[in-house]
């Protein structure tokens, strides 16, 4: 793509604008179910969905219709996902452009990190300050949930490879402990177990089960502990083993939410790309390429653009989601030295996002309705996501521009070996 660093460096400049003045707690796409009426009626929708149906339904109604109104039933929270992700995009920023206040900026929100972690747990965690009503029943508000903690991982591992401060790496490798040690795993095979999303369940989530791995293999290697990685090993087979012969994945493998949506798809895949750079094995790349090529094909569009869902059993009111364009150009970004089917792609979904998603404030649009748009800015559905993807590219841009492109991830090669330690 042409000259696309000062069209990125514009659009972040006018986002960290308004971010400034709209200042960091928000409204939240899950508002309208963490209000109590609404996680009631999910509850019984959860349990019988014909009854369940009716009580819904009115919420359902206002997220689409009137997503404004959310502010009439839930005060605005500040979430940990949402800090963490700031925090990446501000040190990659910061490592773009040499600026000491994106640095400053960036310790400011781990410092709120660090005073909001979970209360009543050993080791660094954090999870959502709602109650989230599920299938499997309720997440409690303060719960560490492994679909968070991540991203707060790799804000405060960027964060010590920018400083070599040894107060990041110790948190670091706490938050590496509680991955290892507060989450269970459900044995699916021989070579595969499934972890837990919480401490408290015994849910078979995928993406989950990625995010788990990527973070147990980064610590083996960064903290030299093979404990960590043999977990990350089974649920790296947990992933590939039941990945659907389209190359798909369905959301769980727990009997429940047998939907196909986008980023979930591509939480999947970056986090298999990740682990991949770290430890090379052929068999991983063969799931990433099924898993491009299924998302390639019924994912986006025949404008190539990212749709919600693939396989969805239940209705969707919605036509597109700030949410999967921000996650698609954060996986388009890490594979594109590898398929470049994605460059094209990425291309035209810029177009799409620079043109019709930004508004004049400079925050971006939610969610593309059935009539009209979701205009609603929720820093954790998905202002951040964005943000940091658009600076993750700006990064890569600044980087090619000075000759200083980190070094590509190799080519791989289809007639390698299949790494039987995965």
């Amino acid at each position: 793509m042409e000259a696309v660093a000062p069209k990125l460096e514009n659009i972040l400049n006018r986002f960290v604008q308004w971010l400034d003045g709209y200042g960091l707690v928000s409204q939240d796409q899950y508002d309208f179910w963490a209000f109590p009426p609404g996680q009631k009626a999910k509850a019984v929708y959860y349990k019988n969905s014909k009854a369940g149906g009716f009580l819904v339904a009115p919420f359902f109604f206002l997220e689409s219709f009137a997503p404004g109104s959310r502010k009439w039933f839930t005060p605005p929270r500040r979430f940990a996902i949402a800090d963490a992700h700031y925090a990446m995009g501000f040190l990659l920023l910061h490592r773009a452009t040499g600026q000491s206040a994106y640095y400053e900026r960036a310790q400011a929100f781990l410092e709120h990190l660090i005073e909001t972690r979970c209360s009543g747990y050993k080791h660094y965690c954090w999870g959502y300050p709602f109650e989230w009503e599920t299938c499997f029943g309720t997440f409690h508000a303060g719960t560490p949930l492994i679909t968070t903690v991540p991203y707060v991982y790799e804000a405060f591992r960027d964060m010590y490879e920018v400083d070599h401060s040894e107060r990041w790496l110790e948190i670091v490798h706490s938050i590496a402990e509680h991955v290892d040690q507060d989450y269970t795993d459900a044995d699916t095979s021989e070579t595969a177990s499934a972890a837990s999303y919480s401490p408290f369940d015994k849910r078979m989530v995928l993406n989950a089960n990625a995010y788990r791995a990527y973070i147990l293999t980064e610590a083996s290697l960064r903290f030299n502990n093979e404990a960590y990685w043999k977990k990350a090993e089974r649920n790296i087979n947990y992933i590939l083993e039941v990945q659907n012969p389209d190359g798909s994945w369905f959301y769980a493998t727990d009997g429940k939410d047998r939907f196909i949506d986008n980023y979930h798809t591509c939480f999947n895949i970056k986090n298999l790309t990740k682990i991949d750079a770290l430890k090379p094995s052929p068999r991983i790349q063969e799931s990433i390429r099924r898993g491009v090529a299924y998302y390639l094909e019924n994912l986006v569009d025949a404008e190539r653009l990212p749709i919600p869902f693939a396989k969805e059993p239940r209705i969707t009111l919605h036509k597109r989601e700030l949410y999967d364009y921000a996650e698609f150009l954060n996986m388009s970004l890490l594979l594109r030295n590898r398929i470049p089917e994605l460059n094209e792609v990425r291309r035209i979904v810029f177009d799409d996002f620079s043109t019709r998603w930004i508004k004049p404030d400079g925050s971006f649009r939610t969610r593309k309705l059935l009539f009209g748009w979701n205009n609603v800015p929720y820093h954790r559905w998905a202002q951040s996501q964005m943000f940091r993807s658009l600076s993750f590219w700006f990064k890569q841009e600044r980087d090619l521009e000075r000759g200083e492109e980190e070094a590509p991830m190799p080519v791989w090669n289809d007639t390698e070996q299949v790494d039987v330690r995965y």
